[in-house]
């Protein structure tokens, strides 16, 4: 059975909608990447899900919409998306489209995920 990067990054991305934890942290390789201006760069799966956690602690009914999700590779996939949330503490709005790609090793494991903001 061949590998299906779009499936994969569709269950992953489904997974953090949904805040499932348990889902997430089993995408993850232990050497995975994490790249984004604005969180930078985390190495690891243990720093990546501190940051995970913390994010949506701050941000709880974040809901992202993927207005595209497409093959880059046999190993990675491009998703284009559009967020909102709300800052639990402040109550400030946060918005946010880009894009990420993300790639998975043999295992379907995910090693890298780098994200672009873009502007508004």
């Amino acid at each position: 059975m061949t590998f299906d990067p779009v499936a994969a990054a569709k269950r992953y991305l489904d997974a953090v909608n949904d805040l499932d934890f348990a889902v997430i942290e089993d995408f993850y390789a232990e050497e995975a990447v994490y790249g984004s201006v604005k969180v930078g760069g985390l190495q690891g799966r243990d720093a990546i899900l501190k940051a995970f956690r913390q994010y949506f602690t701050t941000y709880p009914d974040q809901q992202a919409i993927d207005e595209l999700i497409e093959a880059v590779s046999p190993l990675s996939a491009r998703a284009v998306w559009r967020l909102k949330a709300t800052n639990a503490e402040t109550g400030e709005p946060l918005i946010r489209f880009g894009e990420e790609t993300i790639t998975f090793n043999a295992d379907g494991k995910i090693v890298s995920i780098e994200v672009t903001d873009y502007k508004v």
